[in-house]
């Protein structure tokens, strides 16, 4: 309804990674940014929990609409190209929401329904979620045996808090790089009354904890 007000009104919007209508599209290639979270760590992934994997788990947001939810289905994806052997029932999908705290009731109850299973990946929408599981991890001490892929890179989680310890447990972000200067030269250009692509996608970089750079 916003969009259509704002089209109504003749003028310029910015849709940031969500499309909305009468808009110009501006965020991460979502589907590429899931896959591709799997794509370097898969190594240190499968070194780390000793080359097994049991279990995908996929902390989505439902309500953020499809094209965010390619996140968690490039991701099962990227896991299935890279890792041989899995069936449908070693993937899980949840609605955490996009919430730390909504995240980390649906891991910790997970995880402790299954204590005794080992190697378990973990993928989430956006890394709120991914501290949330964190924190869950942590608390029932399998960090030997989980890893984590959060999206997004804010402060809390760039900045090794949650990279932080010695185990073998780690957490890759991927990040879209330049959004700021990206988004003033889109807006500029629009307001210029110039001709730009419905569609603007910045560069992804993965961001892992030095244990899964090894």
């Amino acid at each position: 309804m916003l969009a259509h007000k704002i089209d109504d009104a003749g003028l310029p919007l910015i849709a940031f990674d969500i499309p909305h209508p009468h808009s110009t599209f501006f965020g991460g290639r979502q589907l590429f940014s899931g896959v591709r979270s799997w794509g370097i760590p898969r190594a240190t992934c499968q070194k780390s929990l000793g080359g097994k994997v049991r279990w995908i788990f996929g902390l989505d947001i439902e309500e953020a609409g499809p094209l965010v939810q390619s996140r968690i289905t490039g991701a099962f994806e990227g896991v299935r190209s890279t890792i041989s052997g899995l069936e449908d029932g070693n993937f899980i999908r949840l609605d955490g929401r996009g919430m730390r705290d909504k995240s980390y009731r649906l891991v910790f109850d997970f995880l402790r329904r299954n204590p005794q299973d080992r190697g378990i990946l973990i993928a989430a929408a956006t890394d709120t979620s991914a501290l949330g599981a964190v924190q869950a991890v942590r608390e029932l001490k399998m960090e030997k045996h989980v890893a984590i892929v959060g999206q997004d890179c804010i402060p809390e989680s760039s900045g090794g808090n949650a990279c932080a310890g010695k185990s073998p447990h780690w957490i890759g972000f991927s990040r879209g790089q330049s959004y700021g200067p990206r988004l003033i030269q889109l807006g500029l250009a629009l307001l210029a009354g110039q001709r730009v692509s419905p569609y603007n996608y910045v560069e992804h970089r993965l961001i892992a904890a030095p244990s899964a750079r090894e």
